[in-house]
């Protein structure tokens, strides 16, 4: 088939490099406007449009997805599908007709469960023991279109929101080149079930924050599912303080918050069991090991996380 990318962040690239080296015939990407990054905030093509570029294929940036121009060039270049991973735009229905195949959306999560921005973050905040991957045809309303395929993965104990997504999208690519051979040998989508349906909306800095009245295991997952982004993080001495990486510390037990450096570990305190801290980023620094910052930190025997004073 002739299909035309949609995709915007690293994560979406192993599914371009797949569609490239896949039977059907890549028109070339649809990505979202360059954006500003870095200390300098200038203007950055998204790693879907580098990536397109270094490959010779051509590189479409509208403004929305709703722009007439867009709808325009759409049906000119009429590609059999649209594949859809991460473009982070939302797409109208009239655009979604245009190709004969429609749009054909990659999700990391194993639908209904975790509609929305951020699904493999809340898999692992939530608890899930496994997760995954579908392919859906897109419709107006989020996340909600009939399925054509899945793949599960098992959430491992030290799983981070990071490798989870580095593991499906290497695997999701994979299942999107294969639903696009199963829809051009005629393949037909299952509609979702009405049952299990639960929201993932994208985490803000408020839901990253550490409330160590809470127990290690809801903590841990915290920690692990804001990693890399948006960062868990806590107060020290009245400033921000991330921390990337932890685990439990099973026959350690703090008053919650409350810092312990040992020579071999950096705990802190939870509702139950300590956690060991791993990494931590401190205030206008690079990440580095937690018993690296310990040292230099000169923590007083009762400091505490988010006790300002």
């Amino acid at each position: 088939m002739r299909v035309l990318l949609a995709g915007t962040p690293e994560v979406a690239v192993a599914s371009l490099d797949a569609l490239v080296d896949s039977d059907h015939q890549v028109l070339g990407v649809i990505t979202r406007p360059d954006a500003p990054a870095g200390r300098g905030k200038k203007l950055r093509p998204s790693p879907v449009a580098v990536r397109a570029e270094e490959l010779g294929l051509p590189v479409h940036k509208p403004e929305h997805p709703k722009d007439p121009d867009f709808a325009t060039m759409l049906a000119e270049l009429a590609p059999d599908c649209v594949p859809v991973v991460a473009y982070g735009a939302l797409v109208p229905q009239r655009v979604i007709d245009i190709p004969a195949h429609g749009w054909v959306n990659l999700h990391f999560s194993l639908l209904p469960r975790w509609r929305g921005a951020a699904p493999v973050q809340h898999a692992i905040i939530g608890g899930d023991a496994e997760t995954g991957a579908c392919t859906f045809s897109l419709v107006r309303e989020l996340d909600a279109g009939p399925v054509y395929g899945q793949i599960r993965t098992p959430i491992g104990p030290g799983d981070t929101a990071g490798d989870l997504l580095d593991r499906l999208a290497r695997d999701g690519a994979r299942l999107l080149v294969r639903t696009l051979d199963e829809i051009a040998a005629g393949a037909v989508p299952r509609p979702q079930p009405d049952e299990g349906v639960t929201s993932a909306p994208k985490l803000t800095s408020d839901d990253a924050r550490i409330d160590w009245d809470t127990s290690q295991l809801v903590i841990d997952r915290l920690i692990r599912g804001c990693n890399p982004a948006p960062g868990a993080w806590t107060t020290l001495r009245g400033q921000r303080f991330k921390i990337g990486l932890a685990r439990p510390a099973p026959e350690q037990a703090l008053p919650p918050g409350q810092l312990r450096n040992t020579d071999r570990q950096v705990l802190v305190g939870t509702a139950d069991r300590a956690l060991e801290l791993l990494q931590v980023q401190p205030p206008g620094k690079k990440p580095m090991a937690a018993a690296d910052w310990a040292r230099g930190a000169q923590l007083a025997d009762d400091q505490r996380f988010d006790d300002d004073e």
